[in-house]
């Protein structure tokens, strides 16, 4: 049996107020209620038909909320075999269709797989410093207008490696950073 320490809640659609559990883990770190609800709200609420990619899917509360409001695919990628099983009881449990888990590390599914994203999900831990490497390692998974979500705790180390990226908005809540991307395809044409 799994030991769970942590409960987030679904903020809106059709799981709203159902509650996700996730295992103590040093690096799970649920992106925050006020957080997720701006988010959603940059987002436009209803995600239906979109494909999403919740990238470092930890607690799971960016991939359910996405199912939640509609996304048609939501793929979540979780490399710690607790958390990845207790991401597969939530599933279960809300009758999550739309979700895919993948147990995997996520450097290694950019370079493996070849769908396209409407939204991306990037909320890696922080001890990881990772942002930089994996932001260069996604525009070919990247539909067209794709969108894409970034939490971080420092804003001053990632606004350097924001040089192809266009920031649609950003906000700040305590220690989290974060913003919503789109790729700058006008820089990315000529190479």
């Amino acid at each position: 049996m799994t030991s769970h320490s942590g409960r987030i809640r679904i903020t809106g659609g059709q799981w709203r107020s159902r509650i996700i559990t996730f295992p103590a883990h040093a690096d799970l770190r649920p992106t925050p209620d006020r957080v997720r609800e701006t988010l959603f709200n940059w987002l436009g609420q209803d995600l239906t038909g979109l494909n999403c990619l919740d990238l470092f899917a930890g607690s799971g509360a960016l991939g359910f909320e996405a199912a939640s409001r509609g996304a048609a695919n939501v793929v979540m990628i979780e490399s710690s075999s607790g958390v990845h099983r207790v991401l597969l009881e939530n599933k279960v449990r809300l009758k999550a269709d739309s979700i895919e888990l993948i147990k995997m590390d996520a450097s290694v599914f950019l370079i493996t797989h070849t769908r396209k994203f409407d939204v991306v999900f990037l909320d890696p831990p922080y001890r990881m410093d990772i942002l930089p490497k994996i932001l260069s390692m996604l525009p070919p998974l990247l539909a067209e207008d794709a969108q894409i979500y970034l939490e971080t705790q420092h804003s001053c180390d990632l606004e350097k490696n924001l040089q192809h990226w266009h920031t649609r908005r950003k906000g700040k809540a305590g220690k989290v950073n974060y913003y919503l991307l789109e790729l700058n395809r006008d820089q990315n044409n000529h190479g």
